[in-house]
């Protein structure tokens, strides 16, 4: 398939659980990829993996100077920029909010929402450029709710919600398009091995069995859903959020032996 030949994407956290997937997905498509990260060696690893058509960028989006540096590089490489993934992240250990000190407070919002911005504001003039494009913000289903012992995480997921939206009003009238996915409880590392300080992974304390899909997510759940809001196919779309997460937010299933 060739969904999207003639557009070139970076994707922040690109050597991550779901980030690689959506690395893969894209290039598979057709898509020239840029894989943004801190990992060289795996960012190098997965580039090579891929071959023609991607490429490994050091990318730290807490700062300004790297995200003009891996735009100016993927501009040199592939000619445009069209599609910006807001991928990467990163999460707290599980402190209540007396107990979380500043520079873990400071280093999530950096990373998650400060990188987030970062990369919106460097990638536009970008998009501009390439005469419009997609910017795609991966956020959580904790931007829905409150979560206790993760309020820095909560804090900057919530906020990535209104700066899509208002990136969206923005950049409309530019043939850019702005929205968020908000994953669940997707098994990657994120969830399956402890956070930096955390002494348990997420999926040591939660189960998907009691909900309408009784099983954790897969990247793949996610990618399908970017595939689609960076494609033509939603070209009527902006400013809009998608949950995916099996349910969970609705709350336990019925059971069928109770009916």
């Amino acid at each position: 398939m060739s969904r999207f030949a003639h557009q070139t994407v970076l994707v922040t956290g690109g050597t991550g659980g779901q980030g690689a997937s959506h690395v893969r997905a894209l290039h598979a498509e057709g898509a020239n990829v840029v894989i943004g990260a801190l990992d060289a060696d795996r960012g190098a690893e997965l580039a090579a993996e891929l071959g023609d058509r991607a490429r490994f960028v050091h990318l730290d989006v807490s700062r300004e100077e790297s995200w003009a540096a891996a735009v100016a590089e993927t501009e040199k490489t592939f000619g445009a920029l069209t599609v910006l993934v807001n991928n990467a992240g990163v999460q707290n250990p599980p402190a209540l909010i007396e107990a979380t000190d500043r520079a873990t407070w400071a280093r999530i919002l950096d990373i998650n929402l400060t990188g987030t911005f970062l990369g919106i504001k460097a990638a536009a003039p970008a998009l501009r450029r390439a005469g419009g494009g997609a910017i795609v913000n991966i956020a959580s289903v904790m931007a829905t709710g409150g979560t206790a012992f993760y309020a820095p995480y909560v804090a900057s997921k919530w906020a990535i919600r209104g700066l899509t939206q208002t990136a969206a009003l923005e950049l409309g009238r530019d043939s850019i398009r702005v929205n968020a996915i908000h994953p669940g409880v997707i098994a990657t590392p994120f969830i399956t091995e402890p956070a930096a300080g955390a002494h348990a992974p997420i999926a040591d304390f939660y189960s998907p069995e009691p909900f309408a899909v009784p099983r954790l997510g897969q990247p793949a759940d996610i990618t399908a859903l970017l595939l689609f809001l960076i494609s033509p196919d939603a070209a009527f779309v902006t400013g809009a959020e998608y949950v995916v997460d099996g349910g969970l937010l609705l709350g336990p299933a019925l059971q069928k032996e109770t009916v």
